[in-house]
């Protein structure tokens, strides 16, 4: 027991949807605290990140994560390959917009519940009776598994970028594997150097990525049709829009639908403004914000580079299978000659630097919030928050450590590395859409909305969100090819990795950690077994009354 007077939180006038709902307690406080810290004290935790984030600097991180041009660069060898000019075209149409239904879904969910935890929380909060670790055990392994892999597979672009630069400026240098996998260690470590700073760092360094990736955005989209070496400059309307080309062996339909993983995975970052919610001054609003922002923005302006590509690309084949290896450089030689397609190039590389670099900052707030409520092996140790920069400098060397493992697949085969690719876009929306199935189909009116929602249009935007996504996650996971034509070096692996280490996370949560994995962690004081209390802000005697005081 302790005396003095306290207050109690409200959750229902802040409109959160919280963990106190399925207690009946009540957070605690004994000190002055802003709307924000209030919040989250709401949901359940005490804060510990200084809020240097605004609506401009938590965008900037997201839409660096985004990285359109780099991002479609990374991945051309999909979209054109499979389904050639007109199915990148329309389906980067077809997939954005229905993107778009995702995004909007979860900015609603973030708004009510604007925590680090992010989508592991709510699905802990908004599952049914006795099922909300399990929920939160899913969706915490699956956004944890998809942006592990965010640094890995973006630096391993970057490494080829680079080293097809080279190989471009140097025709006697030829790239080795081993050379791409040194080279991605060092990005990797000058990234969490980077990233290791403090919050307001952070801040400034990736609003600095926006400016570089639009600048290189509009140069490209500017400079590639004007600039062409080819005559015509451009290719017809014809050919833009009506040409699907099948680059595999399943039905075109099919095939235009797989072209979608590099819309999937270049759009798999707009989730980075609730992971930095609780670093974002007035979140329940800004974080939202920036969520649709980043998606309405990516699905515009993708469509502006995939327009240029497909006007001005001259031979796929080249492109895609060309003796670089990296289809973005073979695209900008093609078009544009040697020594402007490297200058082109070059700008390319600058900007996915940045994109990595925004990866490894949402990647850390997941780890650190998933490991904050020992959802991860050594959470102890990764929850920890250094007391100089007030970031959450374990997680991150954490995070880098995993992607340098997991480069290691490059060793294996091409295909194997590039499973990364899809295993991430997989990961990602599956975790993006448990907690809204929830809210759609489970939680019913107990679901608070935020000061930032969607009213009437909150369930057939999340009916939309959850079709899609069910769709094509099988989609995925198939190879280009079929029958005697598959072997071990064409097969798609996602189901493989995705599937052996998500099922290796449910046999942990079987065996032993159902036993002690509840959920998100209460760490603030918060009211026990007591008559639930009307207004924010109510007074209450310690004497009369027992509370849960966590430190």
């Amino acid at each position: 027991m302790a005396s003095g007077r306290r207050r109690t939180v409200d959750e229902g006038t802040l409109h959160v949807t919280s963990v106190f709902q399925k207690t009946g307690d009540h957070a605690v406080l004994d000190h002055v605290a802003d709307a924000d810290e209030e919040v989250l004290v709401a949901l359940g935790y005490k804060q510990e990140f200084k809020r240097d984030f605004s609506l401009l600097s938590t965008f900037s991180v997201s839409f660096s994560v985004l990285g359109l041009l780099p991002s479609i660069a990374s991945t051309l060898s999909y979209n054109l390959a499979y389904s050639g000019p007109a199915g990148s075209v329309w389906g980067w149409v077809v997939a954005g917009v229905l993107i778009q239904f995702v995004a909007l879904s979860m900015a609603e969910i973030c708004s009510s519940m604007p925590t680090a935890g992010g989508l592991y929380y709510a699905s802990a909060v908004l599952a049914p009776e006795g099922w909300g670790p399990l929920c939160s055990w899913i969706t915490g392994w699956s956004n944890f598994l998809g942006q592990a892999t965010g640094p890995c597979s973006v630096n391993y672009a970057l490494s080829s970028m680079i080293l097809t630069a080279a190989e471009i400026a140097n025709p006697d240098y030829t790239a080795q594997t081993f050379h791409v996998y040194l080279l991605l260690l060092a990005l990797l470590i000058f990234e969490g150097l980077l990233t290791m700073n403090s919050t307001k760092f952070i801040g400034r360094l990736n609003v600095a990525g926006t400016v570089a990736n639009i600048i290189a955005l509009v140069i490209f989209v500017i400079w590639m049709p004007v600039g062409s070496i080819n005559t015509p400059k451009t290719n017809s309307n014809e050919f833009v829009w009506t040409e699907i080309i099948n680059g595999t062996e399943w039905p075109s339909g099919f095939a235009f639908m797989m072209g979608f993983l590099s819309v999937i995975w270049t759009m798999s970052g707009y989730d980075a403004p609730f992971h930095l919610s609780e670093e974002c001054s007035n979140a329940n609003i800004a974080s939202p914000r920036a969520i649709v922002l980043t998606a309405q923005l990516g699905l515009y302006l993708g469509w502006a580079v995939i327009l240029v590509i497909a006007y001005t690309v001259q031979n796929i084949p080249d492109v895609v299978d060309g003796q670089y290896g990296q289809p973005m450089g073979s695209l900008c030689l093609q078009v544009l000659g040697p020594k402007a397609g490297l200058a082109l190039f070059s700008l390319n590389i600058i900007a996915q630097f940045f994109v990595g670099q925004g990866c490894t900052v949402a990647s850390s707030r997941v780890v650190y919030a998933y490991s904050r409520d020992g959802a991860l092996p050594g959470s102890r140790w990764l929850k920890k928050v250094n007391h100089r920069t007030h970031t959450p400098v374990n997680a991150v060397w954490f995070v880098l450590t995993l992607g340098a493992l997991l480069g290691l697949l490059m060793f294996a085969s091409p295909v194997a590395i590039g499973a990364v690719f899809s295993i991430g876009a997989i990961a990602q929306y599956v975790a993006f859409t448990l907690p809204i199935a929830l809210k759609l189909f489970v939680v019913g009116d107990k679901f608070r909305p935020g000061p930032w929602h969607l009213g009437r249009f909150s369930k057939p935007v999340g009916l939309v969100a959850c079709g899609y996504v069910l769709l094509m996650v099988p989609v995925l996971c198939f190879p280009a090819v079929k029958g005697a034509d598959l072997n071990t070096l064409n097969m798609n692996y996602t189901c493989l990795i995705y599937g052996g280490v998500m099922s290796l996370a449910l046999l942990w949560y079987a065996v032993d950690a159902r036993k002690w994995f509840k959920g998100p962690k209460i760490n603030v004081d918060h009211l026990i077994h007591t008559q639930v209390l009307d207004g924010q802000g109510s007074e209450v005697n310690q004497d009369e009354i027992s509370f849960d005081k966590k430190e």
